[in-house]
């Protein structure tokens, strides 16, 4: 390895430190040590190591939990760990690999066997450590590229946009250079959803908050999706304070409520592209005579409910969190365009916010998509 190799050693028995140097003395490592597993978990704030040797048998936090900790955390996770234990019973060994060790060494600790152990690991990050550099390289070629297209993207846009303006076009000419436009602009939407993805991935997206109405946001989107519903027999219902129906703003079906108008803080852009994402979802899966309804709640000093609750088949249990993964499409549907790259924008877009979004089944079918955003999202 070209930078040296650092191990961090926990143990409650001091002495043992100068043990584990002497062993490891001829090796080109850096040694850190924590002699309890707090100051242990401390320490990780600060730095990773490449390996840790944690030992079991230590009081208040014992090697186990701490053990069980690192691995629940997802930036420390991907450290190995070998286990230093007097224990010699294959159900005690088994407890180990169970909290997530990686491998494990009996006391008195023997030279040779450590080195090799230690060797094993290292050799294990090493590549660990390589595939990561390699999607990391991947993920950079691919949104260079995803940036490439724009240029020749909003040519055909603006193209066909001429076609349709100036452009002497028979019906069938009309009607092709429509479907030409449309898919440009959903290859368009598609493209600065993973620009944007990758920005905030990288945390060098930096939102342009606005005070907005929450409900003039909702309806405005709602006005927007009515045509494209109305294509395929989906009525969209949104449930709106009465000061939006007074606005005029669209001919949506509305259900009044009481709740008065809210203001959020939010980048409009982006928060409009989650509900632009959500509501087109909720349309391509719902059924023909059925509908799609938006709502909006408000909890007081806490922040606004955003939900959109579609007729489709709604999410088995085992996909609600993991239908928020990139490239995660939950449950193929024959004749769909199911990419799993919405709901993963979704999911990043909120979060950013602050908030959070969350997908249960509507009864008797269907799915409700629940947006939380607080009031002051900055």
């Amino acid at each position: 390895m070209d930078i040296q190799p650092s191990i961090l050693v926990i143990d409650d028995e001091v002495d043992n430190f100068d043990v584990i140097e002497a062993l490891l003395d001829s090796e080109n490592y850096q040694l850190h040590y924590a002699s309890s597993g707090q100051q242990a978990l401390a320490r990780l704030n600060n730095f990773q190591p490449d390996v840790i040797l944690l030992d079991v048998m230590m009081p208040e936090l014992d090697g186990m939990e701490v053990c069980r900790r690192i691995k629940a955390n997802p930036q420390w996770k991907v450290v190995p760990i070998i286990m230093v234990t007097a224990l010699t019973a294959k159900e005690d060994l088994a407890l180990c690999l169970a909290a997530g060790a990686d491998d494990f060494i009996s006391k008195p600790v023997n030279g040779i066997e450590l080195r090799a152990r230690v060797h094993s690991m290292l050799r294990i990050k090493q590549q660990y450590d390589n595939v990561q550099a390699l999607l990391i390289l991947r993920e950079d070629m691919v949104n260079s590229l995803v940036h490439d297209l724009r240029n020749p993207l909003t040519s055909i846009v603006l193209s066909t946009d001429s076609l349709q303006l100036f452009g002497v076009l028979s019906e069938k000419q009309e009607r092709k250079v429509g479907q030409i436009a449309n898919n440009a602009r959903k290859l368009q939407s598609l493209i600065d959803n993973l620009l944007i993805m990758a920005k905030l991935e990288s945390g060098k997206m930096v939102l342009n908050y606005k005070e907005l109405d929450l409900d003039e946001l909702c309806q405005s989107a709602i006005a927007e999706f009515e045509s494209i519903a109305a294509k395929k027999d989906v009525a969209l219902v949104s449930e709106l304070p009465k000061s939006v129906r007074e606005a005029g703003q669209s001919s949506a079906a509305i259900n009044l409520r009481s709740s008065p108008s809210r203001l959020v803080q939010v980048d409009t852009a982006i928060f409009r592209r989650v509900l632009d994402n959500l509501l087109s979802n909720a349309i391509k899966f719902s059924p023909s005579n059925s509908q799609v309804v938006l709502k909006t709640t408000y909890l007081g000093v806490g922040g606004a409910k955003v939900q959109v609750i579609d007729s489709g088949p709604g999410v088995p249990n085992h996909l609600r969190e993991s239908i928020f993964e990139k490239y995660e499409i939950g449950t193929p549907m024959p004749g769909l365009s199911q990419l799993g790259l919405g709901l993963a924008f979704c999911k990043m877009a909120i979060e950013a916010h602050h908030g959070s979004i969350t997908v249960e089944n509507s009864h008797p079918q269907g799915a409700i998509f629940t947006v939380f955003i607080p009031f002051n999202s900055r």
